[in-house]
């Protein structure tokens, strides 16, 4: 727990616990007994809190809701399965090195829950701190990179700058000659960030919210919400309809669709973000390399996977499929700072959804509704907010105010022009 006051640690959880006996009777019996992590819960009639979006950031938003604010009587509608969106198609990177304060606040938030986030939901989320390397191709950008470093420690959040001696010593594999389209000049690094594994996230927080006693209903699709007046009353589901006193609104990807559902408009674009893994080898990389030049970064998976990634597609679209120019892309990089992985096949692409707003930073938001709140517009940085997103998001629910972390995120920024311009810090997806 250490660095951040989270008032969980006096609750209890009721968290599954087994013996050895009992963990060897499943592994003899073929592992067919054991219980649901999780209740298959049908929707009730009425809710205090409906929270639609059952991904990392709604989970987590139950979760806090019961173990912080003592409120229980919440259901969390998904319309798929948990985790089934987003929070399973990304790739897993978490790093707090952000530019502006408020960002800086925010993220760190996030890391350094993060950094208990195992313990408090007692359930491996296989989080590793290997480290984010960000790489600098030019002299100009050297020097963009020590201007970041210097306000990112300003803010108390670890970021030193790296030669490019030291970045070879770091990633082996990496390619420093001074004869690339785009040399390594150096690079900035935070040690604390790193991975984790994202089914985990929402597994950890799905079995976690339940003991809590929060309804966790999949399958169970959002078609509108309901208002009386100026404020929200419940929703419509293909499930059919429940009423509820405030609605919180996490759907990565769709959340311009629940807002116009509510007869609101969010200034937010839906966009494309794809990425492939490779087939898994022998760890050749262990810490998280971008560059914001060849566009692209890579890290590999516990399985030996290297996973690559880039920026959103140019196009507004609800697809999900990856796209043979972005993925030629991605390789071309890859191949350029890495030369042994011209050799490795790729296993499979993906695409996600990101909603993405005009300066690049999130809305954690009251609505002109009452009752009704967003959390969204978080681009390609989404999963490394998760727990950190959560918190502060259960706090404006459950107190109807957004918190000093929280309130530089509303909505009414982009009327009053106070804008979080974070395009630098998310310029290569994550």
């Amino acid at each position: 727990m250490g660095k951040v006051d989270r008032g969980i640690t006096a609750l209890t959880r009721g968290a599954k616990r087994y013996s050895l006996a009992a963990l060897a009777r499943q592994a003899l019996g073929g592992h067919m007994g054991w219980p649901r992590a999780w209740r298959d819960a049908a929707p009730r009639e009425r809710y205090q809190v409906i929270i639609i979006g059952g991904g990392g950031h709604g989970l987590a938003t139950a979760y806090y809701l019961a173990a912080v604010h003592g409120i229980r009587d919440v259901a969390v509608l998904e319309k798929g399965w948990i985790g089934g969106g987003n929070t399973g198609r990304n790739t897993t990177i978490i790093r707090s090195n952000y530019l502006w304060d408020e960002s800086a606040a925010l993220y760190e938030h996030s890391l350094k829950l993060w950094e208990g986030l195992s313990q408090d939901l007692n359930f491996n989320l296989m989080f590793s701190q290997r480290g984010v390397l960000t790489l600098a191709h030019s002299v100009h950008e050297l020097k963009e990179m020590s201007r970041r470093v210097n306000a990112i420690r300003l803010n108390g959040i670890d970021s030193v700058v790296m030669t490019p001696a030291e970045i070879k010593k770091l990633v082996p594999i990496i390619d420093i000659s001074p004869n690339l389209r785009y040399p390594v000049m150096g690079g900035f690094f935070q040690q604390r960030g790193g991975t984790a594994r994202h089914d985990a996230v929402a597994w950890g927080y799905a079995r976690a919210a339940d003991d809590f006693g929060i309804d966790i209903i999949q399958n169970c699709e959002v078609t509108a919400i309901r208002r009386d007046g100026d404020r929200v009353v419940g929703v419509d589901t293909s499930r059919g309809s429940i009423g509820a006193d405030k609605i919180g609104c996490v759907t990565s990807g769709h959340s311009g669709v629940l807002a116009a559902m509510a007869g609101i408009t969010l200034p937010i674009e839906s966009r494309p973000l794809q990425a492939l893994v490779s087939e898994p080898i022998k760890p050749v990389i262990d810490t998280v390399v971008m560059s914001n030049a060849v566009h692209m970064y890579i890290s590999q998976s516990d399985k030996g996977e290297l996973v690559l990634g880039a920026g959103t597609d140019a196009y507004n679209s609800y697809a999900q499929r990856g796209s043979l120019p972005v993925i030629e892309h991605m390789l071309e990089a890859a191949v350029e700072l890495y030369p042994i992985v011209s050799r490795v096949r790729v296993l499979r692409t993906w695409g996600g959804i990101v909603d993405t707003c005009p300066d690049a930073s999130p809305i954690i938001s009251k609505t002109s509704v009452g009752g009704l709140y967003f959390n969204c517009g978080w681009g390609t940085g989404g999963f490394k907010a998760t727990p950190g997103s959560g918190h502060v998001f259960a706090d404006l629910i459950a107190r109807d105010a957004p918190n000093a972390i929280a309130a530089p995120f509303a909505l009414d920024r982009f009327e009053s022009g106070r804008l979080i311009d974070e395009h630098g810090a998310a310029g290569v997806a994550h």
